[in-house]
């Protein structure tokens, strides 16, 4: 099995959201919970990005196996979070082929879409595997062969992982992920994906 670790990005404000999305209720855990549950169903290391709030979400995430890691400079974006993530990544696991990385905002992922990707990707083959939607979007979650490492600790503001695999068009290969992508950003998409998670549990 390739050294792939997940790099959940859970730093920022949730400035629309009115309070912090890490801390929602998602079923009988909250939405943090929830996600890093599925992450650590594949079997792979997972590595939690903080930031906004760390130190009320980080003893909610203590008691499952993760690495942590707190970027003090979440205000300046995303790309500071990935940025962040990666050296953090490179630190903890040298060895690594990849990197799958994802965000606290598509409440919906499922352990069985990770694998999926996760299963597709092939060591030093130099793709990037990014998410499908049915209209045609690509993006998150995505995992990069390593070779993209330096592009993506240089990512700064908001530029999130979409700007490396844009340059690399050719290098990209697409997973189907139905409909599960939606981004979660306000109190009324909260409680539609919550209602349409109740439906298929």
């Amino acid at each position: 099995m390739a050294d792939i670790p997940c790099l959940l990005l859970a730093a920022g404000a949730s400035s629309r959201m009115g309070r912090a999305k890490q801390l929602l209720p998602w079923g009988e855990c909250t939405l943090i919970e929830h996600q890093v549950q599925t992450l650590l169903k594949t079997g792979h290391p997972v590595v939690v990005v903080l930031g906004h709030r760390a130190d009320q979400i980080q003893p909610i995430i203590d008691k499952f196996h993760v690495k942590i890691c707190i970027n003090k400079l979440w205000k300046n974006g995303i790309g500071s979070s990935i940025a962040h993530g990666i050296k953090y990544l490179e630190k903890e696991f040298p060895e690594a082929d990849g990197v799958l990385i994802t965000q606290i905002d598509q409440p919906l992922l499922s352990t069985s879409h990770f694998e999926r990707m996760l299963s597709t990707f092939r060591p030093e083959s130099q793709k990037i595997i990014v998410s499908l939607s049915p209209s045609g979007w690509q993006g998150v979650p995505v995992l990069f062969d390593r070779v993209y490492f330096g592009e993506l600790e240089n990512l700064g503001g908001d530029q999130g992982a979409r700007k490396v695999f844009r340059s690399h068009a050719d290098a990209v290969q697409t997973v189907e992920a139905g409909n599960i992508l939606e981004d979660m950003d306000t109190p009324e998409t909260y409680q539609k994906l919550l209602d349409k998670y109740k439906r298929l549990s």
